[in-house]
């Protein structure tokens, strides 16, 4: 007997949202849901890991194992999950304050260790939580609540602050195309290592209605330009120099051994008793 097939609806939890009218954390939920249905994982095989704010919510909005930890602390607990029940799926989900500020100490060391964790940041470009402060993400010269001269902060650009760790998988989407978003979400899950994945998700409370027109106006998918490559990190950082439009899709992709690997091999020369000498080590952690 064939096990039936699980749909969107089988991965989405009886709780009701509580964000905001229009918040594109709904549209974040709805890609969740396909792109699940589209990995047909069993739900206990999956395990999402949030943080604090209003995009850490989504774990219990899922039919799924989930974990709401403390503040910027999502991926070093996905990470231990990770390592420990390696047969998971296992995705961080965190908001642009939440994982750039509290949690920023953290993504060098993921993308280091390579471990094989989704990383999914709804960077709305602002604490939609706490009533509106300038995040990290937040543009020069905006008015929030903390900033009521404009913010005089450079912000942090998400993409080319993980393409500079070395991050083997850097891709952007948004809830404006919920089908392209589910699809970067497979990719990132199904990518062997550290994925990170930004998503501009428009809060309409403390960033305005017009922010979707914004977005809107200035997006475009990088797979149909000209000599395409996500293999190309040169080409990559060309593709998101360019700061009054926002680049959709995989902006880089490499393969490197992952986390998990390099522990089994570990385990394998342990088991054997082998002492090597300096060089076969350091050849043992070469990409």
């Amino acid at each position: 007997m064939t096990e039936e097939k699980l749909t969107s609806k089988d991965y989405v939890s009886s709780l009701k949202p509580i964000w905001c009218p229009g918040c594109g954390d709904y549209g974040v939920l709805n890609a969740m849901a396909l792109a699940l249905e589209e990995l047909g994982r069993p739900t206990e095989n999956i395990a999402v890991i949030s943080g604090i704010g209003c995009s850490s919510r989504l774990p219990g909005y899922l039919n799924i194992y989930g974990f709401n930890a403390i503040h910027g602390r999502a991926i070093p607990i996905a990470c231990g999950l990770k390592i420990a029940r390696p047969d998971l799926e296992v995705i961080a989900v965190s908001g642009d304050g939440d994982c750039f500020s509290i949690g920023g100490g953290h993504l060098p060391h993921v993308v280091r260790r390579n471990v094989d964790i989704a990383c999914f940041v709804m960077d709305n470009q602002i604490y939609g939580l706490t009533k509106g402060q300038a995040s990290p993400t937040t543009p020069r010269g905006d008015i929030t609540s903390t900033s009521r001269y404009g913010n005089l902060d450079r912000p942090i650009w998400p993409l080319r602050f993980m393409l500079g760790y070395g991050t083997t998988f850097v891709a952007q989407a948004t809830p404006l195309d919920i089908k392209h978003l589910a699809k970067m979400m497979v990719a990132a899950i199904l990518h062997p290592g550290f994925a990170f994945l930004n998503i501009l998700s428009p809060c309409v409370t403390y960033r305005g209605k017009e922010m979707y027109q914004f977005i809107r106006e200035r997006m475009y998918y990088v797979d149909e330009t000209p000599d395409y490559d996500p293999a190309d990190d040169q080409k990559a950082w060309r593709l998101i120099s360019n700061k009054d439009r926002f680049s959709l899709g995989i902006i880089y992709q490499k393969l490197s051994k992952t986390y998990r690997e390099k522990l089994d091999e570990v385990e394998e020369r342990a088991r054997g008793g082998k002492i090597s000498s300096l060089a076969d080590e350091r050849k043992l952690f070469l990409p």
